[in-house]
């Protein structure tokens, strides 16, 4: 048998690769709304970050989310992000 194929992404923040399901993935909706994903299914273009806020500030201050989306981010956006991104981790 054959071992099941494990997708990996890489984190915007680190630039380290990851099993898709130990990232959190950010999306840009249609209308240009981004935020955090973090069931996976969201429509919209996708990036992906690690669980923690250290890589959301440094995807932020090099600016990767908007290359990744080709648009300009708001800084209240990244500090939504970043406190639900600090919930998330104390809830684990």
């Amino acid at each position: 048998m054959t071992q099941k194929k494990i997708p990996m992404r890489q984190c915007i923040g680190c630039g380290e690769m990851f099993p898709k399901r130990d990232l959190i993935r950010v999306v840009r909706s249609a209308e240009g709304e981004v935020s955090l994903d973090m069931t996976g299914r969201l429509p919209g273009r996708g990036a992906y970050i690690c669980k923690s806020v250290e890589c959301l500030r440094l995807a932020q201050k090099n600016h990767r989310l908007e290359r990744s989306f080709s648009c300009r981010i708001a800084p209240e956006v990244y500090e939504v992000m970043a406190n639900a991104l600090a919930e998330a981790d104390g809830n684990s």
